[in-house]
């Protein structure tokens, strides 16, 4: 893969027509490290966020062992890119057929489950041929917690609630060699107070089951940095989700989990799009609703971007932007700032896109071709490089 400065010169260099994803694995090799010396457990990579193998061997180079699968193709993905790594299958609705896949083929020990119908699915999927049980499973169940902290929710659709744990935690306990908990308080939560709410729910089911449990996974909602949302430093995360915790009524020798998946790649990928067409306050780009910029357009996430172009001298004004597919769905509203002057064949990049941008590109319409290169420079925002200033979050919930 060739290698370029930054976005300008790659620009100057090839003038590509179609939309250009730039990836910066010094960044993901940042971030890794980071949440591997920080994080006081261990750290589970959520490959839903950017299944790129090449960022998958970044994580592993800079000591991310265990990571976060969805699904059968993720399993068998992530154990062809990395046979060594430690996988848990964390959706917790599965097909028989893709746990025992699984299971027995790919060697996963770890299901995540929110119901007994899905702990009776696992345990027969495991079930050896001679009607041996799993001796070996190690399942955790979901509790349904508030995202009400976070930008984007994940609230409604898994998780068992706080009044049936009980009897799920216990069913499981007679199933399994290790027993854990998982949440999940949203996507880019925006407060460490997200996570003492969950831990909180924790606790109380802990409590009323009374079993011994050996592992709480936080799951993901760790923060980038994008307009508009400018979060506290994760060490605030970091030291609430310990406090808390650490009192919980649990086995002294619990395992601490999450799963970050936006924190860790947001920072590896931007998008270098051109302006095919100008209508007034409208830009029409080569990338848009179903390729890279899926959230710019359904759920109005706002992305950094500048203007690649010398010559533009006006002053900034906010656009929209619409895609390249012949659909009116196709529409970001933004607003997007850029020079006034903007004009049809100028090259915009837009920044932050390593989580779930180039994960949900689509070949819809016959676009979505995006070739893909590495640059050197620094990704548009960082909460990794030790030049941001943000005071401590005014919200941390203490113990004392």
């Amino acid at each position: 893969m060739h290698t370029y400065p930054d976005a300008k010169t790659l620009v100057r260099a090839l003038a590509p027509d179609e939309a250009v994803i730039l990836n910066r694995p010094h960044a993901a090799a940042r971030a890794a490290r980071f949440f591997v010396e920080k994080f006081p457990g261990r750290s589970l990579y959520a490959v839903k966020a950017n299944p790129s193998p090449d960022l998958l061997r970044v994580l592993w180079e800079n000591g991310v062992a265990h990571y976060d699968v969805a699904s059968i193709a993720e399993v068998r993905l992530v154990r062809q890119a990395l046979p060594e790594a430690t996988l848990c299958f964390m959706h917790p609705v599965k097909t028989p057929r893709a746990i025992r896949e699984a299971y027995f083929e790919h060697g996963v020990k770890t299901f995540t489950l929110d119901t007994h119908e899905e702990l009776a699915k696992i345990v027969a999927a495991t079930t050896a041929e001679d009607g041996t049980e799993a001796s070996d499973l190690r399942l955790l169940v979901r509790l349904r917690v508030s995202s009400e902290y976070s930008e984007l929710s994940l609230a409604s659709k898994f998780g068992v609630d706080l009044a049936d744990a009980a009897p799920l935690l216990q069913a499981t306990r007679q199933q399994c060699d290790w027993l854990g908990l998982c949440f999940h308080v949203g996507s880019q939560a925006m407060t460490p107070f997200a996570y003492v709410q969950a831990l909180e729910r924790v606790k109380a089911a802990v409590a009323e089951a009374g079993v011994v449990i050996d592992v709480v996974d936080v799951g993901g909602g760790f923060p980038s940095v994008y307009p508009d949302m400018d979060p506290p430093p994760l060490e605030d995360y970091f030291d609430v989700i310990h406090r808390h915790f650490e009192a919980l009524p649990i086995a002294y020798n619990a395992e601490l989990w999450c799963e970050p998946g936006r924190a860790l790649c947001a920072e590896y990928s931007s998008l270098v799009v051109r302006v095919e067409k100008r209508r007034g306050e409208e830009l029409y780009i080569n990338d848009g609703a179903y390729g890279a910029l899926y959230d710019a357009a359904h759920v109005d996430w706002r992305f950094p971007l500048v203007a690649l172009e010398d010559d533009l001298r006006d002053p900034l004004q906010d656009f929209a932007f619409y895609g390249p597919t012949c659909d009116d769905a196709d529409y970001m509203k933004g607003p997007f700032a850029l020079p006034g002057d903007i004009r049809a064949g100028d090259y915009i990049e837009i920044g932050m896109l390593g989580a779930y941008g180039a994960a949900m590109k689509t070949g819809f319409n016959g676009f979505g071709e995006a070739e893909q290169y590495t640059v050197e420079d620094e990704p548009m925002a960082s909460l990794y490089r030790g030049d941001r200033e943000r005071p401590v979050s005014d919200n941390v919930v203490s113990l004392r």
